[in-house]
């Protein structure tokens, strides 16, 4: 039996008028979400990718500044609101379109180079707010520039190639077959937690179904895709599944720091956009490392 959130059990039911039979008693969700609307959000975002890759795949790059950029800002207007951390925003904001934007012509070195002058710029932008607190917004500065657009400019890497169509492809399948897979496992079956005092929904059987779902659709992308080895297919998917695992429970522990629920509010059924960047973040950085070796 599904279990009732909080909120749930603190709203009273009404007492049905004499003579009139009782309401139905209405289910909670097992799916913990506004599903309708998190299937039609879904379907948006993958509409609008599969768009810039199927005209112009560069549009790509420009996806991922936006989300970088909306991403940046719902981060720091929850840290400040949560606990009062103020990142450099500004530094944080520019340095994170420099960084997806120059491995465009400079690949992994113009990422880099403009992530160290992001930090710098960080560094000085927060001078003038005095000591109290500079660790503490310095260091989650820092965080935001490395996790935000420095994990997204390895998604941007797998553009320029002549088969970048297929390797952001190919990330995308084992990123959505990973979530899809575990999603169903864990609604259906899901019965052993993973990480109670992380993310209490997240189970064994779930990451059984996102095991499973991710090799599946690793191997069919990475062989029809790039013509690359099934084997290669099937390290793939798995390394996928282990990042994208790691990126919830990830931002699921930050939540629990922070004693929030979502990171925003834009995405119906979603939550905020970095509620779906999870996966995705550090997912790239192993896609392009894993399809660089594999295909070139």
């Amino acid at each position: 039996m599904a279990q009732v959130s909080e909120e749930q059990e603190k709203v009273p039911t009404p007492s049905p008028e004499p003579g009139e039979p009782a309401p139905p008693a209405k289910k909670a969700s097992r799916a913990g979400r506004n599903l309708p609307a998190a299937i039609a959000v879904g379907l948006v975002l993958g509409a609008a990718i599969l768009v810039s890759l199927l005209t112009v795949r560069y549009l790509f790059i420009g996806i991922i500044a936006v989300a970088v950029a909306v991403g940046t800002i719902e981060f720091a207007q929850a840290v400040r609101r949560a606990a009062g951390i103020r990142l450099a925003l500004v530094p944080l904001l520019v340095g994170g379109q420099a960084m997806v934007w120059l491995t465009w012509p400079f690949g992994l070195k113009g990422a880099v180079i403009a992530f160290a002058l992001t930090v710098l710029a960080c560094l000085l932008w927060r001078l003038p707010g005095g000591a109290d607190g500079y660790l503490r917004d310095i260091a989650t500065s820092v965080f935001a520039a490395a996790y935000l657009p420095m994990f997204a400019s390895f998604a941007a890497m797998l553009v320029p190639p002549a088969d970048g169509v297929g390797r952001v492809l190919t990330f995308m399948i084992g990123v959505v077959a990973s979530d899809t897979g575990g999603y169903a496992a864990g609604v259906l079956k899901g019965k052993h937690p993973m990480a109670p005092t992380i993310s209490p929904k997240k189970t064994w059987e779930g990451f059984t179904g996102s095991l499973v779902a991710g090799i599946v659709g690793g191997a069919l992308s990475v062989h029809f895709l790039l013509d690359g080895h099934v084997w290669q297919g099937v390290l793939f998917g798995a390394a996928i599944v282990l990042t994208a695992t790691l990126g919830d429970l990830v931002e699921s522990l930050i939540k629990r720091d922070l004693g929030i629920k979502d990171m925003g509010t834009m995405l119906p059924g979603h939550g905020g956009l970095m509620d779906r960047l999870d996966s995705l973040l550090p997912s790239a950085v192993v896609s392009w490392v894993l399809l660089t070796a594999f295909v070139g």
